[in-house]
């Protein structure tokens, strides 16, 4: 699941650049983390399910930060169109 993540080159990594990415329709799948603010992340996925995206959960921020290639935690992350 998350090699796709990993190799995808048209990614959008956080909350607020995957709410603008989903906004303008340019989501193709939607990565969020288990152990995040449930709040946080209700916009999300409310948005993706609007719109027929796919949603993978991810077990925490650590492991999709890492899988973004990135050295911090995220909450959320997005393969783009």
């Amino acid at each position: 699941m998350l090699d796709s993540l990993q190799k995808a080159n048209n990614k959008v990594i956080g909350i607020k650049q995957t709410n603008k990415a989903l906004a303008e329709d340019k989501v193709k799948t939607l990565y969020l983390a288990e152990d995040a603010e449930i709040h946080l992340l209700e916009k999300l996925k409310n948005a993706a399910t609007s719109k027929g995206v796919e949603i993978i959960y991810v077990d925490s921020m650590k492991k999709l930060g890492k899988a973004c290639s990135i050295d911090v935690s995220a909450a959320a992350a997005a393969i783009l169109k």
